[in-house]
């Protein structure tokens, strides 16, 4: 535990994918202003909830501080007069709703630290760029021969998560980046294995795999140095985007959407199926795929971020895969994966929706059937390829890979038995927020459902003739017995008016009826 002298035990029990909705509840008038009371749920249960009190101004600064991705994003406009009129503040209410809709559900936005403070102050209250230096520097006391160059904030998506440009003393020209995370929800190594497998990551020698050059990590955290690239990432390539920019920067809103070349597909997803069927075969948990994870070396792909799944990192796409309970190994995750990176490699960008009922043109059938099999609804309900069924695809099939560097990564067989538990742990987690998700939805169309317009007219009708249907059998019980009545008063002595002791009747002899004097007597007039 070299870079840290007094670690907080354990990991970060709190997934920052886990969406978060926001509704305004309602607004109350102080003197000067208004405040907007929201009510913030993470993920689907309603437990999980908590209320804040926003101003327009909170609105307005946060929305100021989302101007660096470039996206039109549909805040009110101010207004210095009139402000507090119930009219208007009704119509910004609305506004405001529309606003928060947008930024909670788009997939980058919802995810930033700015965000996620706005609605969740209480979980995202500290400075995290400011502990990542404080690790960092206590490194540094104990490993002097590096030295950080600059900060690299916010390059990366995660909020725990922090990169510096660091260098060697004696190579100065020499550019590498360090990377500090705590440990995450998922992390379910002992801290005995955690640090051996993270130590155990500078020996994996892969020609798609990006070198690590040292890594550490203790019982709270983990730090990770590899070489600097100035080319970046394949997100990098495809957004025409600066490395060392902001990730809302960078990623929200690309200038020129435009895919790659054919060849290049289909080099490059031959590459990456290729290391993911080699950590397949090893034991070793990725589920942490995306084009940002990618670096370019020439014409070659190499994979990032190894040490993630050790870590108990959330993957970048799990608020998406988590929809789908088909989607529970990880081995299912990279598949799943690769067809979003698949679609941002062709298309230049990512899918609007998932599942992905249709597919614009591509360069290729073959990129299109690839596609069709990972990310349409009919393949997320009844099963997605391999790694294996893809590689023998006709869009990879006929790649030549001309790397002859051999494999190496040695994983110890008790390490083996640790990270086959871990991964076990890890879906299991999934399965279970899986079946949640699945439960509240079913709830929710159950309860749309009977709340329809359709529904009610149904209710009314059934009612409507349930009553007549009452109304009618009670209308026949009395005219049955008032029926009943007047035959036992003709049936003689079993009556109690043809009693020895009672009145002789008068005699009806010689009295003439009619028809209408047969009839029943309405049982209404009865009373």
């Amino acid at each position: 535990m070299a870079f840290m002298e007094k670690p907080p035990a354990g990991k970060v029990l709190l997934d920052d994918t886990v969406p978060l909705t926001a509704q305004i509840e309602a607004s109350q008038s102080l003197h000067s202003h208004t405040e907007y009371i929201i009510r913030v749920q993470r993920g689907v249960s309603a437990e999980n909830s908590w209320q804040i009190v926003r101003r327009y101004s909170d609105f307005d600064l946060l929305n100021n501080s989302l101007q660096i991705s470039t996206l039109s994003l549909p805040l009110p406009p101010k207004k210095l007069i009139g402000n507090m009129e119930r009219e208007f503040i009704a119509e910004r209410q609305k506004g405001l709703q529309a606003y928060l809709d947008v930024i909670t559900t788009h997939h980058i936005l919802s995810n930033c630290e700015l965000v996620k403070k706005f609605l969740d102050p209480n979980s995202y209250s500290v400075n995290y760029t400011e502990i990542a230096l404080q690790h960092v520097s206590m490194f540094f006391r104990s490993e002097p021969k590096w030295e950080v160059v600059e900060p690299l904030k916010d390059i990366g998506w995660r909020i725990r998560k922090k990169y510096f440009l660091m260098k060697i003393k004696n190579q100065p020209k020499e550019r590498l980046v360090l990377s500090w995370a705590d440990l995450g929800p998922d992390k379910y190594l002992s801290d005995k294995d955690l640090q051996y497998a993270v130590k155990l990551l500078s020996s994996c020698s892969h020609p798609y795999i990006y070198k690590i050059t040292f890594a550490t990590a203790n019982e709270s955290s983990a730090l990770v140095i590899r070489p600097f690239s100035e080319k970046g990432t394949l997100k990098d390539l495809i957004y025409k985007a600066k490395p060392k920019d902001p990730f809302l920067k960078k990623y929200c809103n690309p200038k020129k959407i435009q895919g790659l070349e054919l060849q290049q597909i289909k080099t490059y997803g031959r590459q990456i199926l290729e290391v993911l069927k080699f950590l397949h075969e090893k034991g070793f948990p990725y589920g942490h795929l995306h084009s940002a994870n990618v670096m370019l070396d020439g014409d070659t792909c190499k994979l990032l971020d190894l040490e993630n799944s050790l870590l108990g990192l959330p993957s970048f796409y799990r608020s998406y895969f988590s929809q789908f309970r088909k989607i529970n190994t990880l081995e299912g995750v990279d598949v799943h994966c690769f067809g979003h990176l698949l679609y941002e490699m062709t298309y230049g960008r990512p899918p609007d929706t998932i599942p992905v009922e249709s597919f614009p043109p591509a360069p290729s059938v073959f990129v299109v059937s690839v596609l069709e099999s990972i990310l349409t609804c009919e393949a997320m309900k009844n099963g997605m390829p391999t790694v294996s069924r893809l590689l023998q695809m006709p869009l990879f099939s006929d790649v030549l890979l001309t790397n002859s560097e051999k494999p190496q990564f040695k994983i110890p067989t008790k390490l083996k038995e640790a990270l086959k538990i871990s991964k076990e742990c890890i879906e299991k987690r999934l399965t279970e927020e899986q079946k949640l998700i699945h439960q509240h939805r079913r709830l929710t169309r159950a309860q749309s459902h009977h709340g329809s317009e359709e529904e009610k007219k149904k209710r009314k009708i059934l009612a409507r003739k349930k009553s007549k249907r009452s109304a009618y059998e009670s209308g026949e019980e009395h005219s049955a017995k008032y029926s009943n009545s007047n035959n036992s008063a003709g049936s003689g002595a079993s009556s109690p008016l043809t009693s020895p002791s009672s009145p002789t009747p008068p005699s009806t002899a010689g009295i003439k009826f009619t028809a209408s004097d047969l009839l029943p007597i309405p049982f209404n007039t009865l009373f």
